[in-house]
């Protein structure tokens, strides 16, 4: 698992390796991964935007933006774990993500950065 605080914000990561899917005549492999984010602060925050970028072993990189996450702009309050999943696609078997999501304290209406921790992504588990 892959962990970040950035601000009282604690990112947790998990990976899984799914299969192959064929898009016309181009072979992907197909990864999910995991997000829990836990509000360890003593503010109430709401995610507004996420910042992604997806390497895999053949040198392609893919930038993805936009708000919120699956759909779902949520606002955790002090304590407050949020849980989601999605996917990507790579040409490879092996590549990593990292990234940000930009937040704001509610009261404040300060925005900020969080770290998303740059993971890996691997068909086969891979002995550090």
């Amino acid at each position: 698992m892959f962990q970040q605080v950035t601000k009282g914000i604690k990112i947790s990561v998990k990976t899984s390796f799914k299969n192959t899917v064929y898009k016309g005549y181009q072979q992907y492999y197909a990864f999910s991964y995991y997000i829990t984010i836990e509000n360890k602060s003593k503010e109430t925050v709401k995610l507004l935007e996420r910042f992604w970028v997806i390497f895999d072993a053949l040198n392609n990189t893919e930038y993805v933006e936009g708000e919120g996450v699956v759909g779902e702009t949520p606002i955790l309050q002090p304590n407050d774990v949020y849980n989601y999943r999605s996917n990507c696609f790579l040409l490879s078997t092996t590549g990593a993500m990292g990234g940000n999501y930009k937040m704001i304290n509610t009261k404040t209406l300060e925005e900020f950065l969080v770290t998303i921790p740059t993971f890996q992504l691997t068909t086969t588990p891979t002995l550090n």
